[in-house]
């Protein structure tokens, strides 16, 4: 009996959407003041600026201990990833990380993401066996040794790691209201 086999796009679409499906677990169950609960002392969050725009703590360097992430600014930190990513899936130009503001409340961001996965969904439909074995242009600056589908498993793998630590944070805030 001969197996059936898998197309290399059919198969990152099929891991994108059992690890979208994990982080849509998190997302339905997410309250609004789960965004910028402080799960430490040392946490990077967003913060309204006095323009009204949200921005997210950073510095170009990683600090050391690393701070301790919001769910705020967990979803801002993939919101920004993808879009860049999608820009460069797309050939537009890609925003820098201070152009990629995060919405304002949780159910603002929980839309922007799921907008995020339509958008991505675009993309993965559209690329061919061909399309996978091209250079990727992200996150890896066109660097020869990794391809499209290097990149798109990239994705599948930082939203994985992402929606388990907002999942994580969800839990654990949960548990210490306790």
């Amino acid at each position: 009996m001969t197996r059936p086999t898998t197309s290399r796009p059919a198969l990152l679409r099929w891991q994108f959407d059992l690890t979208w499906s994990l982080f849509e677990f998190h997302l339905e169950r997410l309250a609004p003041d789960d965004f910028l609960w402080e799960p430490a002392t040392h946490s990077w969050t967003v913060r309204q600026g006095a323009d009204g725009a949200w921005a997210p703590d950073w510095t170009e360097t990683e600090p050391d201990p690393l701070p301790v992430p919001t769910i705020g600014w967990l979803s801002w930190h993939i919101g920004w990833w993808w879009s860049v990513t999608i820009d460069h899936a797309w050939g537009r130009r890609p925003r820098e990380r201070t152009e990629i503001t995060w919405p304002g409340d949780g159910k603002a961001a929980i839309e922007w993401l799921r907008g995020l996965r339509g958008e991505w969904v675009a993309v993965l439909e559209r690329f061919t066996e061909k399309d996978l074995d091209g250079i990727a242009p992200f996150p890896w600056d066109r660097d020869p040794e990794h391809t499209v589908a290097h990149m798109v498993a990239w994705v599948n793998a930082e939203l994985m790691k992402n929606a388990a630590e907002i999942g994580q944070l969800r839990l654990l805030r949960a548990a210490s209201a306790r």
